[in-house]
């Protein structure tokens, strides 16, 4: 067996068949899935739709896994999206169930947004470039260096994203005090 990859997570990649390739996520997954799918929780708020968010990821991990260099920065960049677009359909809902309750008569107003803004809104608030950064970073853990390459940015870039990123939600969040 010819290794293609160098270790990740302790976890030798190798190349060859699908047998192989199966092996190798299956390992893969060993290693990083409980990891994985508790950041994702965090997330999101919700258990089950962290596991299955964290399962889609490995999922398309295995379909695309001859084209990954890094398989744990890929999963949390991958999973990031899944929750990036978790997070839009939930906003689309929102709106349109706002929309519908704005035609009746017992519509109430929102709650005071300063007792409930948390930092999960304020991350979601931030635009994409800015959130994913974010997520990347201080959410999963991943160096500067490491986000950069994934998001195919140079580490400059990151870091006044991640700059970007503090100053709103430290406006944000200040706002609500």
């Amino acid at each position: 067996m010819a290794l293609v990859r160098g270790v990740s997570g302790g976890v030798a990649v190798p190349s060859g068949d699908r047998v192989d390739v199966e092996a190798s996520v299956r390992e893969l997954y060993d290693v990083h899935y409980a990891r994985l799918a508790g950041w994702t929780a965090k997330l999101v708020g919700d258990t089950d739709l962290a596991h299955d968010l964290a399962t889609e990821a490995f999922l398309k991990l295995f379909r695309e896994f001859g084209r990954v260099d890094e398989p744990r920065p890929w999963l949390y960049t991958v999973t990031a999206n899944l929750v990036r677009d978790h997070w839009r359909k939930r906003g689309r809902e929102a709106a349109a169930y706002q929309r519908h309750e704005a035609g009746r008569d017992d519509f109430t107003t929102d709650a005071d947004h300063a007792t409930t803004l948390t930092v999960r809104d304020a991350v979601e608030a931030l635009p994409d470039r800015l959130r994913v950064a974010v997520l990347l970073h201080y959410f999963a853990d991943l160096p500067v260096a490491t986000v950069a390459r994934q998001l195919e940015k140079s580490e400059g870039t990151i870091k006044r994203d991640l700059f970007d990123a503090r100053q709103r939600m430290a406006t944000m969040l200040g706002e609500t005090r």
